[in-house]
């Protein structure tokens, strides 16, 4: 049996150990997936001493940067990404740093904004999720400004407030199961039906944030489809 897995902390949001074994039991695939929900990086090295089996794992927050210094390779697009959610365990138990989180927020992004005249928007987070969102936004030459709590962003974007055509993504783990009724104190009451809110957060499966964004009749997305398209590409790394 080959087995992969989840690194991070918290885990109990995460859907990826009951995605993956339903995908290998549907494809009749000999696999296993497990949840490392582990509190420091390096139990690393002990998960990898007792699961001698394990051909690769995902990462997810906050791991996404850390993971770095347990990597012998990383791949290109990973290394301009600055972060790594799939790493592929080799027959010398060494480990490539992939990232798949730009797959599945381009596809993502593409439904989104499908039939919307984007010309700006707004990362909220610094964290590994919204290095591949960025890396994306560059590819589709958008301007776009990053919203963190270590300076006053989000106090000039209260003052200001939302524009037409503005795309406003939530990459930070604000309103994710347990903690449902939490939401970025943006000004949801500015926007309206030309902006597009993304939401990376899938648990649960309409936020806060969300819900505040279309009360005033923007459109809103989770991050579920990005989930999936990530999870297939991780797949298709590992298969190789």
């Amino acid at each position: 049996m080959r087995n992969y897995g989840l690194i991070g902390h918290p885990l109990s949001h995460s859907f990826s150990m009951a995605y993956f074994n339903n995908k290998f039991k549907n494809e009749d695939l000999d696999c296993f997936f497990i949840n490392f929900d582990i509190e420091k990086l390096e139990s690393i090295k002990d998960i990898l001493i007792q699961y001698p089996d394990l051909q690769g794992f995902t990462t997810t927050h906050p791991y996404k940067k850390a993971i770095f210094q347990y990597l012998s390779y990383v791949d290109e697009n990973a290394e301009q990404i600055g972060a790594v959610n799939v790493v592929k365990i080799d027959s010398e138990r060494k480990l490539t740093g992939y990232n798949t989180d730009y797959i599945g927020f381009q596809g993502l992004l593409e439904e989104a904004t499908d039939g919307k005249n984007i010309q700006k928007a707004y990362v909220c987070g610094t964290g590994g999720a919204s290095e591949a969102v960025k890396f994306v936004l560059k590819r589709k030459n958008l301007h776009f400004d990053v919203l963190s709590r270590k300076n006053d962003s989000y106090q000039i974007l209260k003052k200001n407030g939302f524009h037409d055509n503005e795309l406003i993504i939530n990459a930070t783990p604000v309103g994710m199961f347990p903690n449902s009724d939490e939401m970025l104190d943006l000004p949801y009451e500015t926007a309206n039906n030309t902006n597009v809110f993304i939401d990376l957060i899938y648990n649960p499966e309409e936020t806060m944030f969300m819900r505040e964004a279309k009360k005033y009749g923007a459109s809103a997305f989770n991050g579920l489809k990005m989930l999936t398209l990530q999870a297939e590409a991780a797949w298709r790394i590992w298969s190789l």
